[in-house]
């Protein structure tokens, strides 16, 4: 991306080597200096604390649904979105050197990976799970214990990174398992940043109290033929059964979006917008 500068450094959550690393360079090129942070919260705090320029996190995948934490930190931090990526799940089964599927007693990874992955447990139904931190963290431990009856599953960067042999190749149940990320910068930045094909928005709102309060909410887009992409609600912290709603619209004409988002301003209690960028697209 053009916004990006070549030592732009970017956050994300995970070891070097994980998925959301390989989906920030999928984005903005190998030239970046990637930033590894070992939770979500330290990955969001990486910009404040002066460590990161940009933050890069998953929001949700197209078999696990949402990834709640995060929208829980979007909210409580004021960055801005400004670009999206789609990124392919390949799993592959990680081992040390001189290592063999005969070989193997047990595969460690994070619990969804494992999950993602039940044909190839069923095929070899002594194997043993070992739950672990994240994808890439599962493969540093594996190659630095050097034990050939332990493997991992991780992606491709992973195993590149950490010098592991791949056992077996894209192990996943499904082969339509993607991830979408997104590229946060401090709002201050996110203004310049705005590519002119910047179709897509993001919204949080929070309803007003009264029935037919949902409705209300999304009628104007429809009424201005806006492209409602996605809706989900989260409950609001420190206040049982109230929810807060997270919205994707998309409009190739800026005119209708802003009439419907000054509409929907009038019968929500507070709307927020979190980022408008490029719509990323499923390959």
């Amino acid at each position: 991306m053009d916004m990006v500068l070549q030592k732009t450094r970017v956050a994300f959550q995970g070891e070097p080597g994980a998925f959301s690393e390989a989906a920030a360079v999928q984005l903005l090129g190998d030239s970046i200096t990637t930033v590894p942070r070992a939770t979500f919260d330290a990955a969001f705090a990486a910009i404040k604390d002066g460590a990161a320029d940009a933050l890069l996190v998953p929001v949700e995948n197209s078999l696990a649904g949402s990834v709640v934490r995060v929208f829980d930190l979007l909210l409580e931090s004021s960055l801005q979105i400004v670009a999206e990526t789609i990124l392919p799940i390949e799993h592959h089964l990680i081992g040390c050197p001189g290592a063999s599927l005969a070989d193997i007693h047990a595969v460690a990874s994070h619990p969804m990976a494992l999950a993602q992955c039940e044909r190839l447990f069923n095929d070899h139904p002594s194997w043993k799970r070992v739950p672990a931190e994240d994808t890439a963290g599962s493969v540093r431990e594996v190659l630095a214990r050097q034990d050939k009856s332990l493997a991992a599953i991780a992606g491709q960067r992973a195993a590149d990174h950490y010098r592991g042999v791949i056992l077996a190749k894209s192990v996943q149940d499904n082969v339509e398992n993607f991830t979408r990320f997104v590229l946060l910068v401090p709002e201050s930045q996110a203004a310049a940043q705005v590519a002119p094909n910047a179709h897509k928005m993001s919204i949080a709102m929070r309803l007003a109290h009264r029935p037919g309060a949902l409705l209300a909410s999304l009628e104007p887009f429809a009424r201005h033929e806006v492209n409602l992409l996605k809706i989900e609600s989260r409950p609001i912290h420190g206040r049982p059964w109230e929810y807060q709603f997270f919205l994707d619209v998309e409009s190739d004409r800026p005119g209708r979006l802003e009439k419907a988002l000054s509409q929907v301003r009038e019968v929500t209690a507070e709307l927020r917008i979190l980022g408008r960028y490029p719509a990323a697209r499923t390959a």
